[in-house]
């Protein structure tokens, strides 16, 4: 079969299962762009490249399958930067397709030449130059299969205009032998060491560390299994959230800087720490010289080069969760540890004095009330993504997933702008549920411009906007550490409402707890998109993050809120 590169792209996306392209077409991809119609894959025109990657990687982590962006050479490859790196940070498995200039003239500045497989290579997990036609297929299809095997990341392909134009005979995909998958060098063990199970049976104040690597490998429900058998509790990373049932008995929350406090005195008291799929990360652990000082460390990570990278364990094992898991679940004796439970449930219990949610609000409109809401409103059944900041933080702390809805945020690199291109990846991934991007103001306006992405798609989403005229987590590091200068952190804002409604996106605004609940219930309502404005406090104990571990102090010398609003206090 005589065919051209454009073809080849499409046919290759086709045998992947490429159901759905986010993209931006240019000069330098024009002619890849011409067949799509052909081939039946749906395409979504982005406003800005940046959003093309974000929305593959929501789409990817809402579907389970690779996210794909297509964009032209130059500022459109460049463009793609932030949101690869946020793939690679998180593990995401998406590919994305650049346009290049003609190899005649590569290397000579011409008009939009950019090396920008240099640019990725640090950020991706493979990237490629393709220079002959004859190669294309089979680096489409190697490019997949490295980007979803593990661990999973991004793939760049980088397509010169002339190679696009080329034509060759298509071999068969039968009769193409690709590399094999790749895999990671282990100095650790692939199996159960016998004393990984023995500590276990032993352990008194075992805690279980739930990471990204469990909703990657699918291993929820022998994870909930092994908690139920061992009766250990299970703590999440941010990503890890929805690798539990948070109405599962021996779910603890989440930990970390702003874990909650119970998680994280439970992490310092533990006795026996079985991390899964998580990679120590500085936000999860506080100073390492200080972290879980009594616990003994069994590490597992399909990744070797994580395990022992930031804190030294006693049995590092590289491997799949879910086999692991499975692995341990038949290795270890049934038990139970009703002190230790009670240990927790008693830091709980101190904790919920302080938390905001459960006073009663005079007029004010505290940000965690509005994630409270939605939690209330969704009975925790709803897909939520979220932008970075103070907005991630409430909607990690306050909304709970029930059942296999995944929580997307960007975790490694911390991506302002990430939440609406993403939420609009996992709603295209996932049209039959709700979802929910939650937002802030600053974050919100780096990729505004998507909200003609929302529109031309006829997506329902639902964007729930947190207004506090500030750049918010920098304002409050300013409140506590920089001596109240608010220095660059006050933003002028616009009408968000009005300006969701000149894109033709229903909008409501809400000042009290009453207007929250009423603009909540419009919104999933409405038929179409629908974004609210939430007006929120913008300094001072109901503006702020509580609890939080600052820097340099151990992971349980936490900030917190005050139990009677006198301030913050250690």
């Amino acid at each position: 079969m005589e065919r051209s590169g454009a073809h080849i792209v499409w046919e290759a996306l086709k045998q992947e299962g490429v159901q759905v392209v986010f993209g931006l077409p240019g000069g330098a991809i024009m002619h890849t762009y011409h067949p799509r119609s052909d081939y039946g894959i749906r395409h979504v025109l982005v406003r800005h490249e940046q959003g093309a990657a974000h929305a593959a990687d929501g789409y990817a982590r809402a579907s389970g399958r690779v996210g794909v962006a297509l964009v032209t050479s130059g500022p459109g490859a460049t463009n793609l930067v932030t949101g690869i790196a946020t793939a690679m940070m998180d593990s995401v498995p998406i590919v994305c397709i650049t346009g290049q200039v003609a190899t005649s003239v590569l290397g000579t500045d011409a008009f939009q030449e950019i090396d920008i497989t240099g640019i990725t290579l640090p950020i991706t997990k493979h990237n490629y130059l393709v220079t002959d036609v004859d190669d294309l297929a089979d680096t489409i299809h190697e490019g997949f299969q490295i980007a979803r095997s593990p661990r999973p990341g991004p793939v760049l392909i980088d397509l010169p205009s002339d190679v696009q134009r080329a034509t060759t005979q298509l071999q068969p995909a039968a009769d193409r032998s690709l590399r094999p998958p790749y895999t990671f060098a282990s100095a650790a063990t692939r199996h159960v060491p016998p004393e990984a199970a023995e500590r276990i049976d032993r352990a008194q104040r075992p805690l279980i560390l739930a990471g990204h690597g469990i909703l990657m490998a699918g291993a929820e429900e022998v994870l909930r299994a092994f908690s139920e058998r061992t009766g250990i509790p299970v703590a999440t990373t941010l990503l890890g959230k929805g690798a539990i049932d948070a109405a599962f008995p021996l779910s603890v929350g989440l930990m970390g800087m702003h874990g909650e406090a119970a998680t994280n005195h439970a992490v310092q008291e533990a006795d026996l720490l079985i991390a899964i799929g998580m990679r120590f990360s500085d936000r999860v652990t506080g100073t390492l010289c200080t972290y879980a000082p009594e616990a003994y460390k069994i590490h597992i990570d399909v990744d070797a080069s994580e395990l022992n990278k930031v804190i030294g364990v006693d049995v590092p094992i590289q491997g799949d969760a879910k086999d692991i898991l499975a692995e341990l679940l038949a290795s270890v004796s049934p038990n139970a540890h009703p002190e230790w439970l009670d240990r927790i449930a008693q830091w709980k219990r101190q904790s919920h004095a302080r938390d905001i949610v459960s006073r009663p609000v005079n007029g004010s409109l505290p940000p965690p009330h509005v994630v409270h809401a939605i939690c209330e409103a969704t009975q925790g059944e709803a897909i939520v993504v979220t932008d970075v900041g103070q907005n991630q933080m409430w909607a990690a702390q306050y909304f709970h997933p029930r059942g296999p809805y995944p929580f997307i945020t960007p975790g490694g690199l911390g991506t302002m702008g990430f939440g609406l291109p993403a939420a609009i990846g996992a709603q295209i991934a996932q049209p039959e549920k709700e979802v929910w991007a939650i937002v802030g103001d600053g974050g919100f306006q780096m990729t505004v411009q998507e909200l003609a992405t929302v529109v031309q798609e006829r997506l329902p989403l639902r964007i729930a906007l947190i207004n506090n005229g500030y750049l918010g987590m920098v304002r409050q590091w300013q409140e506590w550490f920089f001596d109240k200068r608010y220095e660059a952190t006050r933003l002028v804002n616009p009408d968000f409402v009005r300006l969701a409604e000149a894109y033709g996106i229903r909008g409501w605004k809400a000042h009290t707890r009453d207007e929250s609940g009423e603009a909540i219930a419009a919104a999933r309502a409405h038929p179409g998109p629908a974004l609210i404005e939430f007006i929120t406090a913008q300094t001072g104990d109901e503006a702020n993050v509580y609890p939080m571990v600052p820097p340099g102090a151990a992971l349980h010398e936490m900030i917190r809120r005050s139990e009677h609003r006198s301030g913050a206090q250690r």
